[in-house]
């Protein structure tokens, strides 16, 4: 076997060539995860909202908007699974469809009550599944030479919580609060069609013969996955917890209206989406590990800052957008890291795990920094802690992840990427 060369960094070339096809797989992927992630977040612009009608207390509130991040995430696994045995051109039609059901059923009668609202949010989390469902679909595209990029541009499908949040809120004032539901389920409806008529699995497609639970099994054994898990909880998960709380946060904290804080949101989303792409793309060059080390030092330098409640304009607004920058660059490496390194048939269920990962480190911060500020009146001690919890990521990735990654520990037989040698 004649390995091809490499970079410096012992990355791969990015110069495999890619077909047309592929191309229109990644787009349609990326459109379905944005139009499903912004139903995903369709809760969180009105947060605020549904506070002060039911009189909700900051815990609920936080509990509000949290509830459809963990179930996204803890469904990630079984459809990790599912989509690598069934792919992406069934489990695309099928996460939209199941996720217009609680769309409509919010818009029309489940934003009563904070009971009505906490069950249709559990089911609104089906929609954030649909991450495990394109990281396998479009990595079966591509060689593993350019997945850093693709994974990357897929990433940016996390765009569709900024469709939320510039939207949600504008549609309830200038309509009605059914209005961005009814608008989001036809959104998803129009999104399953499109997906059944041109969607298409990769041809040589790795199908797992496994049972499912047995494939699972397999999956906690890899070294990847845990590694993998441990730093998107939070890279991925505290760009969740800004996406969903930062309008709480800039409310409470800065004094700012309703509509002011979820523009300000949208930028901050705006900002992570567009450098995922790019953490990828730097990833097929200089390696995850890097990226993802320099990432991590950004975040701890912002939520440091941000920690002291500094003026908003203009140290608070560049705090902020550092670490949405950073946090959108990680997420893009980490997922570099998996798409090449992990077996082909198991990147569905990897991704699926480490997914939930990053939607459950999401889940909690909005809760602690809800408790924090109802116990101390102040968002500060929930920033150290995101610091904290940064630095040790940091650690973990200049010592155990890379010396793992330098090691080859990852990297699977040469047969289950057969693009990076030739005969």
């Amino acid at each position: 076997m004649v390995q091809p060369s490499k970079t410096k960094s012992g990355s791969p070339p990015s110069d495999a060539p890619v077909s047309g096809r592929a191309w229109l797989m990644l787009a349609l992927a990326t459109v379905g995860f944005a139009v499903n992630f912004w139903a995903w977040a369709l809760l969180s612009p009105l947060g605020p909202r549904f506070q002060d009608s039911l009189d909700l207390t900051s815990f609920e509130q936080s509990l509000l908007v949290a509830v459809p991040v963990v179930v996204g995430s803890l469904g990630r696994i079984p459809v990790g699974a599912l989509t690598d045995r069934f792919g992406g051109r069934l489990m695309f039609p099928a996460v939209s469809l199941a996720t217009v059901v609680p769309v409509l059923y919010l818009g029309l009668v489940g934003h009563s009550s904070l009971t009505a609202l906490l069950i249709g949010g559990f089911f609104l989390g089906i929609g954030g599944t649909a991450f495990a469902v394109g990281v396998p679909f479009v990595s079966a595209w591509f060689p593993p030479e350019r997945r850093g990029l693709a994974i990357g541009v897929f990433g940016a499908g996390m765009g569709g919580t900024a469709i939320s949040a510039l939207t949600t809120v504008k549609l309830a004032d200038a309509s009605s609060m059914e209005t961005p539901f009814l608008i989001t389920a036809a959104g998803l409806a129009v999104y399953a069609v499109a997906a059944v008529l041109l969607m298409r699995d990769a041809p040589g497609r790795t199908v797992p013969s496994e049972p499912l639970v047995r494939r699972l099994a397999g999956t906690m054994k890899l070294g990847i996955t845990w590694q993998a898990s441990g730093l998107y909880a939070v890279a991925f998960g505290g760009y969740v917890a800004f996406s969903v709380y930062l309008p709480t946060y800039l409310k409470t904290g800065y004094g700012l209206t309703q509509a002011d804080a979820a523009n300000r949101m949208a930028g901050f989303v705006l900002l992570a989406v567009a450098m995922r792409p790019m953490g990828g793309w730097l990833s097929d060059r200089l390696g995850p590990v890097r990226v993802l080390a320099g990432s991590l030092a950004v975040v701890v330098a912002g939520a440091l800052v941000q920690s002291f409640t500094p003026p908003l304009a203009p140290v608070g607004t560049v705090a902020f957008l550092a670490m949405a920058a950073a946090l959108g660059a990680g997420s893009g490496a980490i997922f570099a890291l998996v798409a090449q390194l992990t077996p082909a048939g198991q990147v569905g269920s990897v991704t699926g795990i480490v997914g939930a990962a990053g939607g459950l480190g999401g889940f909690l911060p909005p809760l602690v920094m809800g408790s924090l500020y109802g116990v101390y009146g102040t968002y500060a001690a929930g920033l150290v802690l995101l610091a904290i919890v940064s630095a040790a990521a940091l650690a973990y990735t200049l010592t155990g992840v890379r010396a793992a990654a330098e090691g080859g520990r990852y990297r699977p037989p040469a047969a289950n990427h057969p693009a990076r040698s030739a005969a």
